[in-house]
């Protein structure tokens, strides 16, 4: 039987979220007794300022705080949550094809993330979107192409890691080749080692010889590797392929435990044991965590330790990386410093309508009408997303907003442009806009997700629905009207 660890070595591998916009006494008292950090989300923020002293606080109780948060310059954004996001997104970028410009946006992003106090960014996300059905990954990714997206990841990483903030590339072994949430199902990718390599792996080699500082794990099955074990808990994938063969020796943290893929069936604390077995450093705990949750997890992690499921010499070192990379970002932080102007959020409109996708945009059958109304159709984001603002709307247009099982009314001699996300994926999606083109026939539909192969559903397709990108939308119709 091994002795129990200390309380300061399980805490320092977890990164709770919590609820509120200013720091719980409950995790001060954890963060000044050595808990890891803490990972912010939407429902965190309000303001510039009010970020600002909310990490001014969690540093005050823990100076080598992991301060992390999910900003991936697009349609997944915190810093922006409540207005949506001024980024184009991975997909935009992806599809204009200038590094420079996507290292530039990821620098921008990193000052913005400097200012406000945080020190480790989930993104970017590597992913490469392989199928189109993926409701998870979509626009989040910089395209299908193996070397496009290394290269971008690369581009991304520099950029952003330039500021000192540290960079994460996901979701380890790749998420783009799946129909199913991981946040809500597991996932499986039935592909082999070298079918992998070829693909999937690309963008993560790429991040790594970039030098990023961390890489999430996926919680998705990869039978051919392990038949047992989803990624987060197998050490064939995380100790075999990405610190053996791959060659990276940062920070391993894993995709947030609360997700069906990873707890559905075992809980929490059991997730947090076989993730550090398998040879995690770092636990995303969840959004919404508890002081009690907290003590369940340690005490798991602890009863693991002393049974000997769980190597102490795992969970030690698990806990020094950790640590190693806070140090390394305060030391960043001292020797790189903050540039004395405000970021420039105005990004090019033209660069991003230029990158749409008007393939199936025939100027004879595709008038655009200066009597149109602006039709949104109010689809479940995935938890990822979240509610935050998108596309027309968060640009500032009047729109006509449509959920499932509402009615759609509109004048006649108005001509109707639909947009959604994920048009081709929703039954009810499909049926109002076969039933708006029947009566209407001047219909015009706007994708703004990752679009079918057959743009059945697209007329034209943006690939993404970030604030910026619906500003480009508004822009482009208005050009198109023009014409």
């Amino acid at each position: 039987m091994a002795s129990r660890p200390s309380r300061a070595t399980t805490a320092g591998i977890l990164l709770p979220g919590f609820v509120g916009h200013a720091l719980p006494d409950w995790l001060a008292v954890r963060l000044r007794g050595g808990l890891a950090g803490v990972c912010l989300f939407g429902q965190n923020i309000v303001s510039a300022a009010q970020l600002s002293e909310l990490t001014a606080a969690i540093r005050a109780a823990n100076p080598l705080a992991v301060i992390a948060v999910d900003e991936e310059g697009g349609d997944v954004t915190r810093l922006h949550d409540r207005v949506g996001s001024p980024y184009p997104g991975n997909a935009i970028l992806g599809r204009t094809d200038d590094v420079d410009y996507t290292k530039a946006i990821a620098t921008t992003v990193g000052w913005e993330l400097r200012r406000a106090g945080c020190t480790l960014d989930f993104a970017p996300d590597v992913d490469i979107n392989s199928n189109p059905d993926n409701p998870v990954i979509g626009v989040r990714s910089f395209g299908t192409d193996p070397s496009l997206v290394a290269r971008h990841s690369a581009a991304w990483v520099a950029g952003l890691q330039a500021t000192g903030i540290a960079g994460s590339a996901k979701h380890f072994p790749g998420h783009g080749d799946t129909a199913l949430d991981s946040h809500l199902a597991l996932p499986v990718i039935d592909r082999s080692l070298d079918q992998l390599r070829d693909r999937e792996l690309a963008p993560f080699v790429a991040a790594i010889a970039a030098g990023v500082r961390t890489i999430m794990t996926s919680h998705i099955m990869v039978p051919q590797l392990d038949a047992q074990s989803p990624a987060t808990f197998s050490p064939t994938v995380l100790g075999d392929l990405l610190r053996r063969e791959l060659g990276f020796d940062g920070v391993i943290v894993t995709d947030a435990l609360d997700m069906a893929g990873a707890s559905g069936e075992i809980g929490i604390p059991e997730a947090a044991v076989r993730a550090v077995a398998a040879g995690c450093d770092l636990l995303c705990i969840g959004t919404e965590n508890t002081a009690d949750q907290l003590d369940d997890i340690e005490q798991v992690l602890a009863d693991a330790v002393a049974s000997g499921r769980l190597d102490p010499g795992r969970l030690a070192d698990a806990s020094a990386r950790v640590r190693r990379l806070a140090r390394d970002s305060e030391e960043e932080a001292r020797h790189i410093p903050l540039p004395a102007y405000e970021a420039d959020l105005r990004f090019s409109l033209e660069r991003t309508a230029a990158s749409f996708d008007t393939a199936a945009f025939d100027t004879a059958a595709h008038r655009i009408e200066p009597d149109r109304a602006i039709v949104v159709l109010e689809t479940e984001a995935n938890i990822a997303v979240g509610a935050c603002p998108w596309g027309p709307v968060a640009a500032g247009a009047e729109a006509i907003v449509v959920r499932d099982g509402e009615t759609l009314h509109l004048l006649p001699g108005v001509q109707p442009v639909i947009v959604g996300r994920g048009n081709h994926r929703r039954a009810w999606v499909r049926s109002l806009i076969d039933e708006v083109r029947r009566q209407h026939p001047s219909t015009f539909v706007v994708e703004m997700g990752w679009p079918s192969d057959d743009r059945r559903y697209a007329d034209v397709a943006t690939f993404g629905a970030s604030r910026h990108a619906g500003l480009a939308l508004l822009r482009w119709l208005e050009r198109r009207a023009g014409a």
